[in-house]
């Protein structure tokens, strides 16, 4: 005997004698009759044994084909539980990508993103951490996440050019590409409004601000403006929810920041005004290690967002989703 037999050679084999004839076998193999003939010839030359008897009627097995038999069916069914166990194994193995979430699901697209990943021919596995905007940035860059979404304030050129392009912040070490532009307005108690309207930040200082986490956008983004001013804002009600933002502003408690797309879905009477003077416009970006940009599975993972959310180099930013008022969380 020369080589092993291939697992082609064995099918037909098998299903030869089970059939009877070249014809019926070919049939259920998908192959031509010529096809098995010669897979059967082969297999015979092989192992130096005659395996069937031809007769008029049909094929039948020799005493050594009937010996070989049971052996062809075992090899052939290991040879199907090495695929089955080499495809499980591959998929055991199949790429994961951490992401740091922020906000709520749906404003950030992260249902069609995981899906487009889970779906992909790579089916990356995705493995979702939710929490606070500086807090996915700092997981980012100690290695704990691969990705992550992220809020800051929209630099003054990409301000002036109303375009999202993909740029670095902390002096390069972090890649973003920008998602969607929106605008955080201040909101203030109703009775409130002759302190709040036709007023510049400087004016808003000394007023009281409902607290949001440390690692929150929300805190760093006010810092950012009030620091110049040499002085921090007062913080009461701490709060991690938007609702619970907005709720404690129209109980009389404090300012606070709000996304403009989620006041314009406010359609109940409002107890509270909107500053007309002051807003803070925003991106909302996918970020990576710069040093990882290139990496497969990062630039998959930006191709994927880039793709749910309709964006090419040198696109406008587009508008937010506008869905149906949820729980929305502060955690940005």
């Amino acid at each position: 005997m020369n080589d092993l037999p291939r697992i082609q050679a064995l099918r037909c084999f098998i299903t030869v004698a089970r059939e009877g004839t070249v014809s019926r076998a070919a049939t259920l193999l998908h192959l031509t009759q010529p096809a098995v003939s010669l897979q059967l010839k082969g297999l015979e030359e092989s192992t130096g044994l005659q395996l069937f008897n031809r007769t008029p009627g049909g094929f039948t097995l020799t005493e050594a084909g009937a010996a070989l038999l049971p052996l062809a069916h075992r090899t052939v069914s290991a040879s199907a539980d090495f695929r089955t166990a080499a495809d499980s194994l591959r998929e055991s193995l199949r790429a994961t990508l951490r992401v740091g979430t922020i906000l709520d699901p749906e404003s950030i697209r992260l249902g069609p993103f995981v899906r487009s990943l889970a779906t992909s021919s790579k089916k990356t596995e995705v493995f979702l951490r939710y929490g606070f905007s500086d807090d996915v940035l700092a997981q980012i860059g100690k290695g704990e996440l691969d990705v992550g979404y992220y809020i800051d304030a929209t630099p003054p050129e990409c301000l002036a050019s109303g375009m999202l392009p993909e740029r670095t912040i902390d002096d390069g070490k972090f890649q973003l590409t920008a998602l969607m532009r929106y605008d955080y307005r201040v909101i203030a108690p109703r009775e409130w409004s002759d302190r709040v309207l036709g007023k510049d930040w400087a004016d808003l200082t000394d007023l009281p601000w409902i607290a949001t986490p440390h690692a929150s956008a929300h805190r760093r983004l006010i810092d950012d403006v009030f620091r110049p001013m040499g002085s921090l804002p007062k913080r009461i009600a701490f709060a991690e929810q938007e609702d619970a933002m907005i709720e404690f502003v129209e109980a009389g408690n404090g300012l606070s920041l709000a996304r403009d797309c989620v006041l314009d879905r406010i359609t109940r009477k409002r107890n509270f005004v909107i500053a007309d003077k002051v807003a803070l416009t925003c991106d909302l970006s996918f970020a990576c290690l710069t040093s990882r940009r290139r990496e497969p599975i990062i630039s998959q993972a930006f191709s994927a967002m880039q793709a749910v959310w309709e964006l090419k180099p040198g696109d406008a930013a587009p508008a937010p989703i506008e869905a149906a008022r949820s729980r929305k969380s502060a955690r940005r």
